[in-house]
């Protein structure tokens, strides 16, 4: 899946991704490939990101955001 992160006039990864994780407003939640459409806010906490299943975690930090997941990726704005 294609996976955007960001923040204002700064792009932290933009790619493909086997996985992302995120703080969700109701909890933490992963997302892999052919997930259901969803839009969330973020609360405070680590954004985690592998690009492929055995890949070492890329991280950013979320003080809040939004995460949107389409049917081809998902972005997350923080």
């Amino acid at each position: 899946m294609h996976v955007f992160v960001g923040k204002v006039g700064e792009t932290l990864f933009d790619g493909d991704a086997y996985s992302l994780t995120a703080p969700g407003s109701a909890g933490e939640l992963t997302v892999l490939g052919g997930h259901m459409p969803l839009v969330t806010t973020l609360k405070a906490g680590t954004v985690r990101l592998h690009v492929t299943k055995d890949s070492e975690a890329q991280e950013f930090a979320a003080l809040d955001g939004v995460l949107e997941v389409t049917g081809d990726g998902a972005r997350v704005l923080l």
